[in-house]
């Protein structure tokens, strides 16, 4: 709608690849918070803040390079530029607004969960 591109096929697997990338940033994130906790146990927040750090770079090297190659699928024209220009689009704007989304709300929606998580289970596993 922001480009005044229709909505395709092609533009709905950009789609699908973006929950792939979306969905990988988040389970780096929270497994390093998890791992952070039952080997060092820190406290929640303070293991999804550290995760949030030391993952940051990986998590945005990523995306970059996922947004970078889509541009030349945006810019190019000629013939079948009519498929290429929507899956670019859809993978630029569409990682541009996942990734913020992504790093504001893996770590409010992990510690939101970790409210309900029983405490008579601990998180760390004894080791023998």
């Amino acid at each position: 709608m922001v480009t005044g591109t229709q909505f395709t096929i092609v533009a709905l697997v950009g789609i699908v690849l973006l929950m792939g990338i979306v969905k990988k940033n988040g389970i780096i994130m929270v497994d390093f918070a998890i791992e952070a906790e039952r080997t060092r146990g820190l406290s929640p927040e303070d293991a999804i803040m550290e995760a949030s750090l030391l993952r940051f770079r990986p998590i945005m090297m990523t995306t970059m390079a996922a947004l970078f190659g889509a541009i030349p699928l945006v810019l190019e024209g000629g013939a079948g530029s009519e498929l290429r220009v929507p899956l670019g689009i859809t993978i630029i704007g569409g990682l541009l607004l996942s990734q913020l989304l992504t790093l504001f709300t893996t770590p409010v929606i992990y510690l939101a969960l970790d409210r309900f998580r029983p405490r008579t289970y601990p998180l760390a596993v004894p080791t023998e």
